[in-house]
C-alpha cells in the first residue's frame, strides 16, 4: 500500500544503484484472463472497453479482461493539455453525454501568437490550417476522463487494478507473450525482503495489450526481443511541463485556446533550432491549464526545460493572465513526437501496442488522446475477430490484421497526411512551420517523399562548451517558481526503502561524460530534481533522488546511460481530478 506520508529518505547512492528489484526464488500466484491490458490511459480503457462491448455484441459472449495500473488510482498519472477532439470518444461510447462524461468547456476561441521578447504578433485565423481549428473540441483534465473511462470499463465487466505495475513480460517456452509479471512490494534497497514483502502476481493471457504510454518500460523489453524498431525510424520525443492555475475571473474566458511560438526558445535566447511551443486553455470555474513543450533533440546542453516555462511565464501575454492568481498543480511527461514514420511493429506473438507506447500523436495538432483511444478500438477489433470470434483463443498468436486495420482508418490518413512536419522542424523551426501549413493546406501528405529522423534525442547534446549559455529568471514565488516549490504540487510519494528504479548503466560515466563533457545534463532537464552532482572524496558524484521521480521518462530519452524502470506500483505522482 501507498504510504499517506512523505518519508525522508537518503539519496540514492552508487552502492545501491544494482540491487535486485525482483526475487526470483519465491512462489508467486497466478491468475489467468482472455486479455491482459498493461496501463490506464485512454488507449488501454479503450481497448479493454471495446473488447467487451464487442464480446456482448457476439452473443454476450464472456471475455475475461483485467487492466492493470501502475498509478495509485486509474488517472494518478495522467498528464495532459488537453484539449480533446471527441469524436474518437463519439465512436466507443455514443451516449457519453447522458453517461456523465467529464467533457464540460467546449472551444469558443481560437488564438495562435508567434512571440518575442517582450511582444507579440497574432496570426490571423485565416492562416490557420484547418486541422489545426479547434472550435468543437473539449477542454478538460485527461485524468478526470481516463477515471470516467475506468467506470464505464468496471461497469462491463472488465477487472481493474490499479497499483500494480507491470515488472516484465512472461514468456512461454517459444519465446511468445503469455501474460505479465507484477511488481514484487515489500523489498528493501538493499534487494531484501521486508516484513511486508508481497510477491508479485503473473498475470497469464492469451493476448496482453501494452497500453504503457510514452517510453514504457516493459514496451523497451519486447522492442529488443522483438526487433519492433527494425524497421522505423528513430522515435523522437519532447517533454510538456504544466501547471494549472486559478485565475482571476475578470482574466478568465472560459472557451478559449491559445498556442504560441517563437521566445523564449530563440536563437538570441542561445537555443540552437530548439522545437519548442506553449498552450494556455480557459476551463471552467476560473480555471487555466498551461503549458510549454520542449522538444528531447535540443542541442544546446545549457537548457532547462522546466526553466523554458518558467521563463515563458514571463511574457507579458503569459503574465497578465496569471498575476493575482493561484498555481495548484504541477506536473511533467513525455510525449513521442516522430509521427507515422517512427510507429515501431504494432505486433507480436502474443500481444500488441497501443497509444503513445507506440507514437500516435498528431504532432502539429498536439494532440493524442483521440489518435490513442482509436488505436486501442482498432487494436480490440482486431484482438477479436483474429483470436476469439468463433473460437476460444490461443495463447500466443499475433494478430496480423491490426496494421491493416489501422491503415484502412481515418487514424492512418490524420497521420500520414504530418507524417514529415517533425523531420523538417529538426531542420529549421521556422520552416517546419511553413511546411506544416503547406502540407495541412494544400499537399495534405501527398507529396511523394518520407524525411528521415537522422539521430536519436540523446545523441543530440553538444559538449558544453561549444553552447551559450541561457539566462533564466530568479523564481519570484508568484508567478515563476523553484523547482522543489513546484514539484510539491505533484504530490509525488514512493516508498523510500525499495531498490532503485533509476539505474545508471555505467555509474562512472555520470560524471565521466555527462558531467564534464556535457555540463550535467541530467540535473538540468529533469523536471523533478531527481538528479543532482555532489561533492563526494574531493569529487563530483551522482546522486539520485528516486522517490522525487514524476515518471516522465525525460532520463531514459535524453540520457542513455539511465534505464528507467517500474518503481513499485502505486508510487509517482497523484495528480488529482482538476490536472
Amino acid at each position: 500500500m501507498r504510504s499517506m506520508f512523505r518519508r525522508g529518505v537518503a539519496p540514492l547512492s552508487r552502492n545501491w544503484a544494482q540491487a535486485a528489484r525482483w526475487c526470483s526464488d519465491v512462489e508467486r500466484d497466478e491468475m489467468e484472463y482472455d486479455v491482459v491490458v498493461v496501463g490506464g490511459g485512454p488507449s488501454g480503457l479503450s481497448t479493454a472497453i471495446k473488447l467487451k462491448q464487442l464480446a456482448a455484441e457476439d452473443g454476450d459472449r464472456e471475455l475475461n479482461v483485467c487492466l492493470i495500473e501502475k498509478g495509485s488510482m486509474i488517472g494518478a498519472h495522467i498528464l495532459s493539455g488537453a484539449c480533446i477532439e471527441p469524436h474518437s470518444l463519439t465512436e466507443l461510447i455514443p451516449d457519453w453525454s447522458e453517461k456523465g462524461a467529464p467533457l464540460h468547456t467546449q472551444v469558443n476561441a481560437d488564438e495562435f501568437m508567434l512571440l518575442t521578447k517582450g511582444g507579440s504578433y497574432s496570426v490571423p485565423s485565416m492562416l490557420i490550417p484547418g486541422g489545426l481549428n479547434n472550435h468543437g473540441n473539449y477542454l478538460i483534465s485527461l485524468g478526470e476522463l481516463c477515471a470516467w473511462l475506468g467506470e464505464q470499463a468496471g461497469e462491463l465487466g472488465v477487472d481493474v487494478f490499479p497499483g500494480f505495475a507491470a515488472a516484465e513480460p512472461l514468456y512461454d517456452e517459444e519465446g511468445r507473450v503469455v501474460g505479465i509479471i507484477t511488481d514484487d512490494k515489500g523489498v528493501s534497497k538493499s534487494g531484501t525482503k521486508k516484513d511486508v514483502y508481497q510477491p508479485g502476481m503473473i498475470l497469464r493471457a492469451k493476448q496482453t495489450v501494452f497500453a504503457e504510454g510514452c517510453r514504457g518500460s516493459v514496451t523497451k523489453q519486447l522492442f529488443n526481443k522483438y526487433d519492433l524498431r527494425k524497421d522505423s525510424q528513430y522515435q523522437t520525443y519532447g517533454i510538456g511541463i504544466k501547471e494549472l492555475w486559478e485565475v482571476d475571473p475578470a482574466k478568465h474566458r472560459e472557451g478559449l485556446v491559445r498556442h504560441t511560438v517563437g521566445w523564449p526558445t530563440t536563437k538570441a535566447e542561445g537555443h540552437i533550432n530548439t522545437y519548442g511551443g506553449s498552450w494556455m486553455y480557459h476551463m471552467g470555474n476560473n480555471m487555466v491549464s498551461v503549458g510549454f513543450v520542449t522538444g528531447l533533440d535540443y542541442q544546446n546542453s545549457y537548457i532547462r526545460p522546466y526553466m523554458e516555462m518558467q521563463k515563458w511565464k514571463t511574457h507579458p501575454e503569459i503574465s497578465n493572465v496569471l498575476e493575482g492568481g493561484t498555481c495548484v498543480s504541477y506536473g511533467a511527461r513525455t510525449l513521442s513526437e516522430g509521427g507515422l514514420l517512427s510507429l515501431p511493429k504494432l505486433t507480436f506473438p502474443g500481444g500488441v501496442l497501443v497509444g503513445d507506447t507506440a507514437g500516435f500523436l498528431n504532432l502539429p495538432k498536439i494532440k493524442g488522446t483521440h489518435t490513442a483511444m482509436k488505436s486501442g478500438m482498432l487494436a480490440a477489433e482486431a484482438l477479436y475477430d483474429d483470436v476469439f470470434k468463433e473460437k476460444e483463443g490461443e495463447y500466443g498468436e499475433e494478430v496480423s490484421s491490426y496494421r491493416a486495420r489501422f491503415e484502412e482508418s481515418w487514424l492512418y490518413k490524420e497521420l500520414h497526411k504530418v507524417r514529415n512536419v517533425r523531420q523538417v522542424f529538426a531542420k529549421s523551426f521556422w520552416p517546419g512551420v511553413m511546411y506544416t501549413g503547406v502540407t495541412e493546406m494544400v499537399t495534405k501528405g501527398l507529396e511523394p517523399v518520407n524525411l528521415k529522423h537522422k539521430h536519436e534525442d540523446h545523441e543530440c547534446h553538444l559538449p558544453i562548451e561549444q553552447c551559450k549559455e541561457i539566462e533564466y529568471p530568479k523564481p519570484d514565488g508568484k508567478i515563476t517558481f523553484d523547482l522543489l516549490t513546484n514539484h510539491s504540487r505533484s504530490q509525488t510519494n514512493h516508498e523510500g526503502d525499495q531498490p532503485a528504479h533509476l539505474k545508471p548503466k555505467v555509474w562512472e560515466n555520470a560524471a565521466k561524460i555527462d558531467l564534464e563533457v556535457y555540463g550535467g545534463t541530467l540535473a538540468k532537464f529533469c523536471p523533478a530534481g531527481v538528479y543532482e552532482y555532489v561533492e563526494k572524496n574531493g569529487a563530483k558524484d551522482l546522486s539520485i533522488s528516486a522517490q522525487n521521480c514524476l515518471h516522465c521518462k525525460a532520463c531514459d530519452i535524453k540520457n542513455d546511460n539511465i534505464n528507467w524502470t517500474v518503481p513499485e506500483g502505486g508510487g509517482g505522482p497523484n495528480y488529482d481530478a482538476t490536472m
